[in-house]
């Protein structure tokens, strides 16, 4: 595998056909749609990939035209998918959004019995991980077939013997699994990651309802060495060794699509995080990683689609900065 790109980021996990409707309404009612593509992981992918890092994703697709539009999509975004696996017994998955006027958008999962839900440890890899520095994972993919857990888990610990750093953003889907398994098997990859990632609905989940405050310590005895505790429209907070760093929000006066917005999160936390040079035991660089982690999440609740609407470099330090473009 010499041939392989060096990688900032290394990311595994399910990339979906996304199937939206042209028009709010009811689904049954929804006569024209229109496709992209979606999967917690590739959006993170795509999001540093926009920010100037080198990312190289790992997955499974059905060797089917689906399967080509992602790859295609991905590779068109300089995501490294050379070592993506085609699999002509297994579809590629698809899932369906509802807009309905009012609150979240319903998602509509069809990817059971998926090719990447026929991951295994044995198919785990270590040119995955050549010339590699972070590895990204989510606890959607342990939830999609009966060893993909295990598969992910095997991965964190080649990683870690790598040298690697970790990030881990448990992404909690209920829709895919049961809770005590769902909380079994994420409260297992915690003390295998670096950075943990959750929003504080997950947190209360994973270990019960607390102060905001305690959910930092817990999760830091549990393994990780940064908590980053999402909290929505009131910000964030970031814990590390004793101490901790709030970050205000950014204000959103037209929320259109809420799905995908921790995702962008996730990619402006590692961006700032990778920026540092993987420091940050420093309060300002924590907090300056907090700060763009929350101005990219707050970016994508106003736009419809998962990661359409990330910003390239240029676009965030404009942004960031208070520039204006020049569009004529």
């Amino acid at each position: 595998m010499s041939s392989l790109r060096e990688a900032d980021v290394v990311t595994i996990g399910e990339s979906m056909v996304l199937m939206q409707p042209m028009s709010e309404g009811s689904l049954a009612y929804a006569p024209l749609f229109t496709r992209s593509i979606a999967g917690a992981e590739s959006n993170v992918s795509i999001g540093l990939s926009r920010l100037g890092f080198k990312v190289r994703w790992i997955s499974r697709l059905g060797a089917d035209p689906f399967g080509d539009v992602i790859l295609s999509t991905l590779a068109g975004e300089g995501i490294d998918v050379s070592l993506v696996e085609r699999d002509a017994a297994y579809p590629t998955a698809i899932y369906f959004k509802e807009f309905k006027g009012y609150g979240d958008p319903n998602v509509y999962y069809y990817r059971k019995g998926s090719a990447v839900s026929r991951l295994t440890p044995r198919d785990v890899e270590a040119s995955w991980l050549q010339g590699a520095k972070h590895l990204h994972v989510t606890g959607i993919t342990p939830a999609l077939g009966p060893e993909t857990g295990d598969a992910v888990k095997e991965l964190m610990k080649q990683a870690r013997q790598h040298g690697m750093t970790i990030s881990f953003d448990p992404n909690l889907r209920r829709k895919l699994w049961g809770e005590e398994e769902a909380r079994a098997t994420l409260l297992s990859l915690i003390p295998l990651c670096d950075i943990f990632l959750p929003g504080i609905e997950e947190a209360e989940f994973l270990v019960g309802e607390k102060a905001e405050t305690e959910y930092g310590p817990h999760f830091l005895k549990l393994g990780a060495k940064v908590v980053v505790l999402k909290l929505g429209e009131r910000g964030s907070m970031g814990f590390i060794g004793d101490h901790s760093v709030t970050a205000a929000p950014f204000p959103v006066t037209r929320i259109v699509d809420t799905v995908g917005a921790g995702d962008a999160f996730a990619a402006g936390f590692l961006s700032g995080f990778l920026d540092n040079g993987g420091d940050l035991e420093h309060d300002d660089h924590l907090l300056k990683a907090l700060e763009r982690a929350n101005f990219m999440g707050s970016l994508a609740t106003q736009y419809k689609g998962d990661w359409e609407g990330l910003p390239k470099r240029d676009e965030l330090d404009r942004l960031l900065s208070g520039g204006k473009e020049i569009t004529r």
